[in-house]
C-alpha cells in the first residue's frame, strides 16, 4: 500500500478522496488549511508553505512518499472594474490553486527520482478546458495552468517512472459549488449539464482512488473529465 499526500483533504472532494484511500488500505496524510483532525495545516496562500508540508509529510510518512494528490484549491470572485481587488484576488488564487501544486510537484519529481517513481494526481477543472464565468479568470486560467503542468510532467519524467494525471470536474457538491449555484441560479447550470446533476464527491474521489494505484502506467498525461457531459472533447 501507498504512502499518499493529499492536500485539500477536509472536505468535499479531497474528503472522499480521503475516505477512499483509507478504505483501500493507503496511508493518508492530509492537508487542510486549519488542520486538525490528523491533517497537517498548510495555509497556501502563505509563501513556501507547500514547502514546510512537504518536510512534514514525509517526516511523517517514514522518509518516502508515493503519490501526491494536488486537490486544495479557492474559488472566489474577482470584479474586473476594481483594480486592487482583481490583482489581489489573481494573486491568491494562483498561489492556492496552482502554484502549490507546482511546489509539491517538484519535491515530488524530485523524491520519486531517487526512489523509483512514483504518481501525482492534479485535481484542476472542467473550468481549465471551457473556461469560467466573468468573475473567474483567475479559477480557469490557474486551472489549464494545472493541466499543462502535468502534461509537463508526464512527458519530461515517464523515463523515470513518474506518471502524472489530472482529474477535471465540473460542478461537484461541495461547499464552493453549492454556494456558486444558489449566486448564478441553480436551475439555469444544470440544464447545462445533460446527466441532470451535479457530481458527487464520492465519484471524484473514486477516480483518484484508481488513478493512485490502478490506473496503468500508459495513461501517464491523460486527463479524466467528471462533468455530466457538460464539456465533452
Amino acid at each position: 500500500m501507498a504512502n499518499i499526500l493529499l492536500t485539500g483533504a477536509s472536505r468535499g472532494i479531497g474528503a472522499a478522496a480521503r475516505t477512499a484511500l483509507l478504505a483501500a488500505g493507503h496511508s493518508v496524510i492530509g492537508q487542510s488549511t486549519t488542520g486538525g483532525d490528523g491533517l497537517i495545516a498548510a495555509d497556501f496562500a502563505q509563501p513556501h508553505a507547500a514547502d514546510a508540508l512537504w518536510a512534514q509529510a514525509l517526516e511523517q510518512a517514514g522518509g518516502k512518499i508515493d503519490v501526491v494528490v494536488n486537490n486544495a484549491g479557492v474559488f472566489e470572485a474577482a470584479e474586473i472594474a476594481d483594480a486592487d481587488a482583481f490583482a489581489s484576488t489573481w494573486a491568491r488564487s494562483i498561489a492556492i490553486n496552482l502554484q502549490s501544486a507546482a511546489d509539491l510537484c517538484r519535491h515530488a519529481v524530485l523524491h520519486f527520482q531517487q526512489h523509483g517513481g512514483g504518481r501525482i494526481i492534479n485535481v484542476a477543472s472542467r473550468a481549465g478546458h471551457r473556461g469560467d464565468s466573468p468573475r473567474h479568470w483567475h479559477y480557469a486560467a490557474a486551472k489549464g495552468g494545472m493541466l499543462a503542468l502535468t502534461k509537463t510532467i508526464a512527458r519530461g519524467y515517464a523515463r523515470d517512472n513518474i506518471l502524472a494525471f489530472a482529474v477535471t470536474p465540473g460542478f461537484t457538491m461541495t461547499g464552493m459549488a453549492e454556494d456558486y449555484l444558489a449566486s448564478r441560479g441553480g436551475d439555469k447550470l444544470l440544464a447545462d449539464i445533460p446527466l441532470g446533476r451535479v457530481a458527487m464527491p464520492d465519484e471524484v474521489g473514486e477516480i483518484i482512488r484508481w488513478l493512485a494505484s490502478e490506473a496503468p502506467a500508459s495513461m501517464t498525461g491523460a486527463t479524466i473529465d467528471i462533468n455530466g457531459a457538460s464539456y465533452v472533447r
